[in-house]
């Protein structure tokens, strides 16, 4: 069948060009100048950017050379996010007039709007459009819905299409096709800039960046996003999909088309296209837009990959946004190699305030929307389960050594709880009494894990309870173990994927030869699904290999794994453990650190 405007659909939209490559590496910026994640909070972002002097009271570039990054994510939630786009277009002319410039690269947001992923469009949103759209544009769309609903009254159909599509909401499609003003826009944005030596990144740097380099990145992926606009831009056009759709309902439509017997290459390619592209790794949690390991998982994880792709990069040091910081301020994790900058910006959504990371020099600065001074950004805390306060790990190691008890309970599986405060917080922890004189595997396992940086072992400290020595570790109210969460299915979207998580805890668990790993002692985080595991009383055996159940498991002992095991020197875990970990058990772990490492460099 012919559709309405199909002649003018298959004057084929070309493949608008994306940025220049020297718009990814610029070097020898004056002044760098990044904020993250608006979402819309277009006044917050006005009284960042004048906390930063990047603008001046009438919104006008103020900066001289300075070149100003956008980390992605300026789209939804927010009511404000037309206004902040063209905010940001405007200063790319006079920044660039006045010898700066105004870097924007795209974040899965801008990605989600790009290809009508609408979950988080704001209702504020759809009405800044709604003066440019027309009645005849919503007669089109709503005829063209109709023919999807044969069965339902047209009085039934008018009233649902008013409900689920806003004015406005045709009008905002329109302006994010590849031939609107914002999508045009955005489909000229980098994935990743590199500024003076430090990347910008929206998510974080996965190992598909270190596969794929700058380029790779830029032009690959990038490519694939652009070609996949434009295709489903022409299936708009041409009815095949329409602007009501959902994304998640696009491959469904697309596998069931049947095309018409006079339809044109120009369409059949743009299915071809959809169907090839719907799955690019771009729009994966993995790829570079979504991706939180960067910030999400443990050191011994993390650490060595992104340095690998900082090298691909040709870059020192990265700046991430899309996972709001903890506390809503600037973090830097790995010796400042990685910053994180998302700090909440839309307040009544998440709760923070605007804040600029300043890169002048080397001088690594943070100007707060509130304009109360430049500081420091702050080191990224160590977080093993969710705990009051935020409290430090070496604050609850403090409350757990000295806090008063508050209560003891012993249930019939044998397992003591114990209650500990201090007048300001309370918490709960698991008694394990010592094993013998001098030796205490649960708190040598939270030693260990903290001198490897794994970060998976929870707080546990030396105490006595009842009269009989021991240790208490730390229990977070906010706890799932493995076979709950197996059985609800839950953990998907965990921030550091469960796989990595897993993989790391098998060579813990041969490193420490732990006999005692159960599902119930692998518990989760539920806010984050970061494991945490408890209660090593079966660990640090006298024996060499590995306990029964790991005995055929395969081991992922990675480059972060191999620097991790070399600086265990034998004076490091005397030093460390020597109090908590008799002489025998001291030499067992010694070597099975040397087996997993002659292990590591076998498999090279």
């Amino acid at each position: 069948m012919l559709r309405t405007l199909k002649l003018l659909t298959l004057l084929v939209v070309a493949t608008l060009p994306m940025a220049h490559a020297d718009e990814w590496r610029v070097d020898a910026a004056d002044r760098v100048v990044a904020i993250a994640d608006v979402h819309g909070a277009f006044d917050a972002m006005v009284e960042t950017l004048q906390r930063a002097d990047v603008i001046d009271a009438g919104m006008g570039w103020a900066a001289g050379g300075t070149h100003l990054v956008i980390v992605g994510d300026i789209l939804d939630r927010g009511p404000k996010s037309r206004d902040a786009m063209d905010l940001l277009m405007r200063l790319e002319e006079e920044a660039r007039a006045a010898g700066g410039a105004v870097h924007v690269v795209i974040g899965n947001h801008e990605s989600m709007n790009l290809i009508g992923d609408l979950r988080y469009v704001s209702k504020a949103e759809y009405a800044a459009f709604a003066n440019d759209e027309t009645a005849e544009e919503r007669e089109r769309w709503f005829v063209a819905y109709t023919k999807r609903k044969a069965a339902v009254s047209a009085d039934v159909l008018r009233k649902e299409f008013e409900q689920q599509f806003p004015a406005g909401f045709f009008a905002l499609r329109r302006a994010f096709r590849p031939d609107g003003k914002y999508g045009q826009w955005l489909m000229t944005k980098p994935v990743i800039a590199v500024v003076n030596g430090t990347a910008f990144v929206h998510g974080g740097l996965s190992p598909l960046v270190e596969e794929l380099g700058l380029d790779g990145v830029n032009r690959g992926l990038k490519g694939e996003l652009v070609e996949y606009v434009n295709a489903l831009h022409v299936l708009t056009n041409a009815e095949v999909l329409l602007p009501t759709d959902s994304h998640y309902d696009t491959e469904t439509v697309l596998n069931a088309y049947l095309p018409a017997l006079d339809e044109t290459p120009a369409v059949l390619d743009a299915v071809a296209t959809a169907r090839r592209l719907g799955s690019s790794d771009l729009f994966d949690s993995d790829g570079p837009l979504w991706y939180r390991g960067s910030v999400s998982c443990g050191g011994l994880i993390e650490e060595h990959r992104l340095n690998a792709a900082l090298a691909a990069l040709g870059a020192d040091r990265v700046v991430v946004g899309h996972t709001p910081t903890p506390n809503r301020q600037v973090l830097q994790r790995f010796d400042g190699r990685l910053v994180e900058i998302d700090t909440g910006m839309l307040n009544f959504y998440y709760g923070g305030s605007g804040n600029a990371l300043i890169l002048e020099g080397d001088s690594v600065t943070v100007a707060s929307q509130s304009g109360e001074g430049l500081t420091a950004p702050i080191s990224h805390p160590r977080s093993v389960g969710a705990r009051p306060g935020m409290m430090s790990p070496e604050d609850l190691q403090r409350l757990l050594e000295q806090g008063d008890i508050l209560s003891v309970e012993t249930e019939l599986s044998g397992k003591t709880f114990v209650k500990v405060g201090d007048g300001r917080h309370t918490v709960t922890a698991i008694f394990k009494k010592r094993q013998s004189r001098g030796v205490y595997p649960s708190t040598a396992a939270y030693r260990l894990d903290r001198l490897l940086e794994l970060d998976m072992v929870p707080v546990t400290a030396v105490r006595e309870v009842s009269g009989a020595p021991g240790s208490l570790q730390f229990l977070s109210d906010q706890r799932m173990d493995e076979m709950q969460r197996s059985a609800a299915g839950r953990g998907g979207g965990a921030t550091c994927p469960l796989s990595d998580q897993w993989e790391a805890m098998y060579v813990f668990d041969v490193l420490i030869y732990n006999e005692g790993r159960t599902l119930q002692r692998m518990l989760y985080d539920t806010g984050n699904w970061r494991l945490m595991l408890s209660e090593h009383e079966y660990a640090f055996a006298n024996k060499k290999g590995r306990p029964k159940h790991l005995a055929a498991v395969p081991l992922a002992i990675t480059e972060g794994w191999k620097q991790a095991l070399a600086k265990l020197t034998n004076e490091v875990l005397q030093e460390n453990l020597g109090d908590v970990l008799d002489r025998r058990r001291l030499k067992a772990l010694t070597v099975r650190r040397d087996q997993l490492l002659a292990a590591a460099n076998e498999g090279d």
